[in-house]
Order: C-alpha cells, then structure tokens, then sequence
C-alpha cells in the first residue's frame, strides 16, 4: 500500500530530514513491498514548490534508501509508492505538482477512459503527464478548484464527488498542499488515514518513524505543527480521520474537519474486484 505522509508547519520555515526507506532485503518479500517510487515534496522561503522523487523498483536493489533530503519550508508531503497503474518512471512517481500546489494518493481508481474524456472536457488532459490514476485525479481537482475561483476545499469535494458517482472506486486517500494550506482526504473507509495534532510546543524532537517514512526536525520540538499518515508513527497521540472527512489545516495552524462526502462510491470495488497488481498494491 502506498505510504503518505504530510506536515504543516504554519507560517515558520522548519528544517526537517525525511528518510523513505525500504527495510527488508528477503527477496520474497520485495516482491511484494518494495517501494516502486519515493517522493517529497515542499514549499520553501519564496513560497515556490520544490518536488524530489526517483523511481525505485524491487529489482533494482535488494537494499537500498533514497536519498534524504535537508529541507527548510512551511508544508512537506512524502509518499511511497506501490504502483497500481503505470510504469516505473518518474513521470508516474509521486508527489505531484499542478498549478503549483503539491498531491499524493493512496488508492485505486478505476474507469480511467471515462475520467481521460471527462479531463479532455474540461481542458485540463494536458496536465497528466504520466499514466497513474494519481495524477488524473489531480488534474480533475485542478480543474474544479479553477472553476471555483482556488477555492481548494470545494475543488476536491466537487472532484470527488463526481468520481464517486462515475467511475469504480477502492480508494481515494489523498495530501494536498500549498504554501499556507493543507488538505487531507480519507474517502471512503478502505485504507486508514490519521492526523496528529502537534500544535502546543513539546520538550522533545520531532522523531516519527513507521516501517517505511521516517521523519525528524529538531527544531519542531518546541515549534507547533499537524502532522498527516497513513499508519501511526511511534506513541504520538494519533487520530484516526472519519471516512469522507475531509481535514483543512491553514497558515495559523487552526484545524477544520468536516464531512464532505458522507455516503460511499456508486461503484465501491471489493478486493476481488481488483487486477492481480492493483490487488497487491494496496495490501496492507
């Protein structure tokens, strides 16, 4: 299952160090969960997105960690993927970076001739440039939220919501990010989705770690944050986000929670409706 990770640090440039790993070198088991792509993302002083990500597959390596990568900025999505759809390549390596905001997913989406022809109707086809049901989504959210005037928020729940009403759906769990703002979705309640809410200053360094993202920031200890995973990280105090909840954090760190999609997919798939390879990307 494809690994997500986001944190929001409000207004203030943090420095942190992201580590994406992958921890077993049994080869039976890189069959079947070693990352096929590693990525982060960040907004830095200027304001301007910055992406990192290298296609890595099982074969490559029987060992390996991509690189960490030292960064100062205010938002920051990491993601380790397990391919469902699309090549091995950076194109289709996550996060991804439209009209300069920053997105990840975890999940399937199915029905991608219906959403190709519903993207080239909105004029926005242009804006995949690989082959993932990942970035089709985003470029649809792009386009909603441009039809909205950046209103971000509607955006996702209009894109959403037609998909959830079109096409067949596993997943979709999904970061997004500006300079100032953050946005998590967990839709419907296949995959598992938490916030950690970091906001009162601690005496201890940041130190998250699940078996495949790691994250740390000694400055972060005293400094307010909100942290979104797709698996609990250490004994923080995690919060598991509701199905069709979808979280906002903005520039000053307040928290809103809603639910914006309450009922499930028309076309909910069941895991034997899955392929053989989508099926096994999203094991647990």
């Amino acid at each position: 299952m494809c690994r997500l990770f986001g944190l929001h640090a409000g207004r203030r440039l943090v420095p942190a160090t992201f580590w994406l790993l992958d921890a077993p070198d049994n080869l039976a088991e890189q069959s079947r969960r070693n990352p096929d792509g590693t990525g982060l993302g960040a907004f830095g002083a200027n304001g301007l997105p910055v992406v990192h990500k290298e296609p890595v597959a099982a074969w490559q390596d029987s060992e390996f960690a991509t690189e960490a990568h030292e960064v100062t900025a205010t938002t920051f999505i990491a993601h380790v993927r397990y391919a469902s759809t699309g090549a091995l390549d950076a194109a289709n390596t996550h996060p991804f970076l439209q009209d300069g905001r920053i997105f990840a997913h975890n999940g399937v989406v199915e029905g991608l001739d219906a959403l190709d022809d519903r993207l080239h109707e909105l004029g926005v086809a242009n804006l995949v440039g690989g082959q993932t049901d990942s970035e089709r989504v985003f470029a649809l959210i792009t386009a909603a939220v441009r039809a909205r005037d950046g209103d971000v928020g509607a955006g996702i729940v209009e894109a959403i919501g037609w998909l959830a009403d079109t096409v067949p759906i596993y997943a979709v769990n999904l970061l997004l990010s500006t300079a100032t703002g953050m946005w998590a979705l967990r839709y419907p309640d296949t995959h598992e989705l938490y916030l950690l809410d970091r906001r009162k200053p601690r005496d201890r360094q940041l130190r998250l770690r699940s078996p495949r993202i790691r994250a740390e920031s000694q400055h972060l200890s005293a400094q307010p944050s909100v942290v979104f995973a797709s698996e609990p990280m250490d004994g923080e105090d995690w919060q598991l986000i509701e199905p069709g909840e979808l979280v906002h954090v903005d520039a000053d760190l307040h928290i809103d929670r809603r639910t914006a999609l309450p009922g499930p997919p028309r076309l909910l798939l069941r895991p034997d409706d899955l392929s053989a390879k989508a099926a096994a990307s999203q094991h647990a």
